[in-house]
């Protein structure tokens, strides 16, 4: 049986595929002529799925981030949109607090917090991805705690001068527990008593980065995985410096006590100096699983392994 459609009846089915379709999702712009003139202020009022745009300029701003599938995007050339100076909940300029974020193109610099852990991103939320950001002398670059599902995906960027250890350490990069770290493309430089990346999660995978203390750098480990997990290394040049913090080795697996399974450590076509007048290891391998070095090349004072594994 059909009903007649009157106009009363066609109204209110319009209605109702209105209010089934999803959100159009929409661009904030920031910047002095725009509509918002700081960047939390977009944040703030950004709905999921929408994309806040900041034009280049100097913001001495930070914000909380809520919303789900947001953008958050420089809109000049080379990271020209900077955030700096300026920390929220005593944590960091970007608190992202909801599942998967996505930050680009912006400069993140100057965090400072009482407890000296303030950092450019403090990961929250499930996934973040990061693209074409520059870390700029913060206490740590990103940080996160523990997050069971957590992801976090770095591409082309760079972290400088990030660090500090007074008295606890903070990092280069510090991802607590969780599903994936994985970082391409990317360069670590000058970082401070810290490690430049210190992973606790399941899985770290670094691909074609550059990990450098140079000539003034005071890094700890380059790279720090303390409760074991699986580490892949591969197409990277690494170097550890005549100021290095930590001499003893470049690459740490266990060092905390082996917490998790360590699938397995492949480090492979990778470029390692020592260029510090000490001895030191490539890789000081804690756990039981066999390390795979293959085609690394190695130059100064290296000993390529300590722990079990192999060497090719």
């Amino acid at each position: 049986m059909t009903f007649p459609r009157t106009p009363l009846i066609a109204a209110a089915f319009a209605a109702l595929a209105l209010i089934a379709q999803p959100a159009m999702a929409k661009t904030l712009a920031v910047g002095p002529d725009k509509e918002f003139k700081q960047p939390s202020d977009a944040i703030k009022a950004a709905d999921d799925g929408d994309k806040v745009l900041i034009d280049a300029g100097e913001y001495f701003d930070c914000a909380v981030v809520e919303a789900s599938n947001l953008i958050i995007e420089g809109a000049g050339a080379d990271g020209s949109a900077i955030l700096t100076d300026k920390t929220c909940g005593g944590k960091a300029i970007l608190v992202t607090v909801g599942d998967n974020i996505t930050v680009r193109n912006l400069t993140l610099s100057r965090a400072r917090v009482a407890d000296k852990n303030g950092a450019g991103i403090r990961a929250e939320g499930t996934t973040l991805t990061v693209e074409k950001v520059k870390f700029l002398n913060n206490q740590n670059g990103i940080l996160s705690g523990p997050r069971p599902d957590g992801v976090t995906i770095i591409r082309d960027s760079d972290f400088t001068r990030n660090g500090v250890c007074d008295p606890t350490c903070a990092h280069g990069m510090y991802i607590g527990a969780s599903k994936l770290l994985r970082i391409e493309n990317s360069r670590f430089s000058d970082t401070r008593q810290g490690h430049h990346i210190k992973s606790r999660a399941a899985r770290t995978e670094i691909v074609n980065c550059t990990i450098a203390d140079g000539p003034n750098g005071t890094a700890s480990y380059l790279i720090e995985i303390p409760n074991g997990g699986s580490l892949v290394l591969r197409d990277s040049t690494l170097e550890k410096g005549p100021k290095a913090d930590n001499r003893s080795s470049a690459i740490s697996i266990g060092a905390e006590g082996v917490t998790q399974p360590t699938r397995e450590i492949t480090i492979t076509n990778n470029k390692f100096s020592n260029t510090g007048r000490y001895r030191t290891f490539f890789v000081n391998n804690l756990t039981a699983t066999d390390a795979m070095l293959k085609n690394n090349k190695l130059s100064g004072q290296v000993d390529a392994l300590k722990g079990d594994g192999e060497v090719q």
